[in-house]
């Protein structure tokens, strides 16, 4: 099933390239893993997938415990300053950077040892409630603020998009991240060139796409329904 749905989710990240313009090159597939088991993962390794997405830190920390290939992890999920210690070394980036404490920590413990993280800011393009992110008016201020800390390497811009069953009703969502994104590089604040957008998943990845995702998010599209009432 694994490689099936690969295969059709390749299919339409090519199409939507074709579309837009885009070489398949400039779009990356983050294979969301979370709640899957390592099985599955090794499956998805099998067919040529070496970046994967985790949500919980936890997971991570047991899925790399046991798989010692050299893979890409990204942290996707929402992140308490108090797990950011086990990252370093095991994430590759981190997508959820939404407060000037996390980010402070991310800067304490990479600075431990030696490195700089890649992060992602999380914007909550929707202004949802149940959403975590910065709102859009935020988020400039924000990347001046934590741009002055050494071991964090600004890539870009994060977001997760309303669920709907009409993936074009998200485009406005997409388009308004590429556009922030583009903004927020015209000011040519020191230290910080944005070149990544982590946007679009499972429902609406095509769409994202289209607008300048470079980072798609695809869990379930890849590994099926989600049972989680089970532990990876």
């Amino acid at each position: 099933m694994i490689r099936e749905n690969l295969e059709f989710v390749e299919n339409n990240i090519k199409k939507a390239c074709e579309k837009s313009g885009r070489s398949r090159d400039e779009v990356t597939l983050i294979a969301v893993s979370k709640t899957k088991p390592v099985s599955d993962i090794r499956e998805a390794m099998a067919c040529g997938i070496t970046v994967f997405g985790e949500n919980k830190v936890q997971e991570i920390r047991e899925k790399t415990e046991i798989i010692k290939e050299p893979l890409s992890w990204h942290m996707i999920g929402h992140l308490q300053a108090n797990k950011v210690k086990y990252l370093p070394g095991v994430a590759c980036m981190i997508h959820s950077v939404d407060n000037k404490k996390l980010a402070d920590e991310i800067e304490k413990q990479c600075a431990k040892h030696d490195i700089k993280m890649d992060v992602l800011i999380e914007v909550n393009m929707a202004k949802e409630d149940t959403k975590f992110g910065l709102s859009p008016e935020e988020v400039t201020d924000f990347v001046r603020e934590i741009s002055t800390l050494p071991h964090l390497n600004i890539r870009g811009l994060m977001t997760i998009a309303p669920y709907t069953e009409n993936a074009e009703s998200n485009r406005v969502y997409f388009k308004g991240l590429r556009e922030l994104k583009d903004s927020i590089n015209s000011l040519n604040i020191p230290g910080v060139n944005m070149d990544t957008l982590s946007m679009g998943m499972t429902g609406d990845y095509e769409v994202a796409i289209e607008e300048g995702a470079t980072f798609v998010r695809v869990g379930t599209g890849i590994f099926g329904e989600r049972d989680y009432s089970k532990k990876a």
